[in-house]
């Protein structure tokens, strides 16, 4: 039915040499990534109009290139339709991996900011051996911090004043969560260290980066009633597919505790089903091993039958909708927890992929469960981190508090 749609859509005759079998290599690949028919028919459509008007104009495929896209967008006969742009994009990186045409390098940003912020990457990378998450928030921050500053003046970072700093901080902490701010301050300690080492600035402005107060054990951990959980799973329409997948996710974080990252990093091959056991890829590249649950080997096996597409990556879970790829942010996850608290009609205050994890620490401590049993649930590291649950236990806490005086003072 394709192939039939390709004959009728592409006229070889008026196509520049070799465009119609990249075109039709290009149909192919789509297939493979899970693009209906239709969609692929309304693709071609657009990239056929492109190979006859390449084609008038006598120019060779291998002159594609994006200004020549944005020549034809604006001289095309056809009305644009949504996607077409994209379309046109997805055909010259295609050619691009096929070596037809040449692949564009950007030149090297040269500015002092640039170059400061690659030499602070390698440092990070190389000689304090950070994940690229973290070296991204690193760098995130610390652009955001040398643009406002050095806006409209000479790039000297000798310049740089302890004050510059504090006023940075306190003018962007408002708009910042405690736990995002502690990030900011920590990243400039970093950099300002690392200024420090290469002769860059004068002082050691390390040290006036200002701290920002966030006491241990000072919250109280957000958590779902056993009975709330137990919507949100319901919340999950098991009648198509991706109501399927998000029943899997949702039951990983609720009976086994996982991080949102832990859910994305998970690979086919880590699910043991004849041992009954699932291997975490846990935070600073740690695996673990935890059972797999019968409630929880059934939604996986049930989504991985029915609805997982075929596609190229190990990943357990996928996008429905083509191109089939790996969830690329670990906030994926976290959306699909807070559509589903939305649709049990749930409004706590934390909405994330922690809300599960929290749930069920709190859902154990009141069945019994010690701190011990907690934390390597939880597999946490430091038996500290699992301390904050206890506040949790209310009826514990108002067995050990102490009556308030009546009497007068004596």
């Amino acid at each position: 039915m394709l192939e039939r749609s390709f004959r009728n859509l592409a006229p070889a005759k008026h196509f520049p040499d070799t465009f119609g079998d990249q075109l039709q290599r290009f149909a192919t690949s789509l297939k493979r990534q899970g693009y209906a028919d239709r969609t692929v028919r309304q693709k071609l459509r657009v990239l056929t109009n492109c190979g006859q008007w390449m084609g008038q104009l006598n120019l060779a495929v291998t002159k594609l290139d994006d200004q020549l896209l944005a020549t034809f967008l604006k001289h095309r006969k056809l009305p644009l339709q949504n996607g077409d742009p994209s379309t046109l994009q997805q055909f010259l990186d295609h050619l691009r991996r096929q070596n037809v045409v040449r692949t564009q390098h950007l030149p090297r940003d040269r500015s002092p900011l640039a170059q400061i912020l690659r030499e602070y990457e390698k440092h990070l990378s190389l000689e304090r051996g950070l994940l690229v998450n973290t070296i991204l928030q690193y760098q995130s921050f610390i652009r955001k911090f040398l643009l406002e500053h050095f806006r409209g003046r000479p790039f000297l970072l000798t310049t740089t004043k302890a004050s510059d700093i504090s006023a940075f901080v306190l003018r962007h902490a408002p708009s910042m969560s405690v736990w995002t701010t502690q990030a900011m301050t920590t990243a400039f300690r970093s950099f300002f260290r690392f200024l420090s080492q290469k002769g860059e600035v004068r002082a050691d402005l390390a040290a006036a980066v200002p701290t920002v107060a966030n006491w241990r054990l000072s919250t109280v951990p957000r958590y779902l009633a056993p009975e709330e959980v137990k919507r949100v799973l319901k919340s999950c329409d098991l009648r198509t597919a991706i109501g399927r997948r998000n029943y899997a996710i949702l039951i990983l974080l609720a009976r086994l505790g996982l991080r949102a990252g832990e859910v994305v990093a998970l690979q086919l091959e880590d699910i043991n089903w004849r041992a009954g056991e699932i291997l975490i890829r846990g935070k600073g590249l740690l695996h673990d091993r935890m059972p797999l649950f019968a409630d929880v080997g059934e939604a996986l096996a049930s989504y991985l039958r029915r609805d997982r597409p075929a596609c190229q990556t190990r990943r357990v879970f996928v996008r429905m909708r083509a191109p089939h790829r790996w969830f690329a942010k670990h906030s994926t996850v976290s959306m699909i927890v807070r559509n589903s608290l939305g649709r049990a009609n749930l409004h706590p205050k934390l909405k994330g992929a922690h809300l599960l994890r929290h749930s069920l620490a709190t859902s154990m401590l009141h069945a019994g469960a010690t701190m011990r049993e907690i934390g390597e649930v939880l597999r946490h590291r430091s038996p500290g981190t699992t301390e904050i649950y206890a506040k949790v236990n209310f009826d514990g806490l108002r067995s050990l508090a102490h009556p308030w005086p009546t009497g007068g003072a004596q």
